[in-house]
């Protein structure tokens, strides 16, 4: 159905009257006719009884005006919404990262967003596979190398090492670990070889293995090698951000870690000026610097 003619309908029925439907409309009274004529002609119905004293609904009429009665204050609510979008933060907000980073720094630090931000909506979409922004497969990514799509809004959040870690359990029931090569006596946790996973960490693990570990576990995704580390298994190979809010595990052989792995924030050139995207940026970097100024006074 043509909107314009609804419009029109709308205007004429609100007035009343054709000429003050056309005024309103900067309309003629013939063009605003011809359009009633032609919506009627569409709709095979007659939407209004005509009277010298101007133009009442029939039951039919009656039954397009609630409607687009309804449309209209459903159009002026998102008018209002879009300017008042200036100051306030809602909808629908599409995040895809790894499942590492989603399940292990992420989503505890979702509700202080939430609570900062309560009319919005967050789809998270913690998977291994790159979706395209530019497709609008997702709104934000975070991810640990720089995104190749084109037309995308990139900043780089932080860099991540992978490090070794263990509970105090295990190390207090297990053989000395005090240089590389005494690995060899204990249980190595770590991501699959086939797992997808960042070149750095792969490096590691192969150096590791170098030094003939008779027991291993593998698991395909980090938060399995968390779960395992916690639970006492051995010694697992983590990224560095589990550190904060999983105190109970100890580093362990300090001196070795991996290269750098950077992390970086993308989203769609066209959403440049979206505001929920805005403000899930801004948090998360506040929540980077909040998170290394700890760090830094914990040292």
């Amino acid at each position: 159905m043509d909107w314009d003619k609804l419009r029109i309908f709308h205007a004429v029925a609100d007035a009343g009257s054709l000429t003050h439907a056309g005024d309103t409309l900067h309309l003629s009274q013939s063009a605003v006719s011809r359009q009633i004529r032609a919506l009627e002609e569409q709709l095979n119905t007659t939407l209004f009884h005509r009277h010298a004293r101007g133009l009442i609904l029939t039951e039919q009429g009656e039954l397009l005006f609630d409607a687009t009665k309804s449309i209209n204050k459903r159009l002026e609510a998102a008018s209002a919404r879009i300017r008042d979008s200036e100051e306030e933060v809602f909808g629908e907000l599409k995040v895809t990262t790894t499942l590492a980073f989603g399940t292990l720094w992420l989503a505890p630090r979702l509700p202080k967003f939430f609570e900062r931000y309560p009319e919005i909506k967050i789809d998270l979409m913690l998977e291994e596979r790159v979706l395209d922004l530019p497709m609008r497969e997702a709104d934000v990514a975070i991810r640990m190398k720089e995104p190749s799509q084109a037309d995308l809004i990139r900043k780089r959040l932080m860099g991540v090492r992978m490090r070794l870690f263990a509970s105090q359990d295990y190390l207090d029931n297990a053989a000395p670990l005090e240089k590389v090569a005494d690995i060899h006596h204990h249980r190595l946790v770590c991501q699959s070889p086939n797992a997808p996973q960042v070149t750095a960490g792969a490096i590691l693990v192969q150096h590791l293995l170098s030094y003939d570990i008779p027991s291993m576990l593998t698991v395909n995704n980090y938060f399995g090698v968390l779960q395992a580390v916690a639970n006492h298994v051995g010694v697992g190979v983590l990224p560095d951000y589990v550190t904060e809010d999983f105190p109970n595990l100890v580093r362990v052989l300090p001196d070795l870690e991996s290269a750098e792995v950077p992390v970086y924030l993308a989203y769609p050139e066209e959403l440049r000026q979206s505001k929920r995207v805005a403000a899930f940026r801004d948090f998360v970097q506040e929540e980077i610097i909040a998170q290394r100024r700890r760090q830094r006074d914990g040292e």
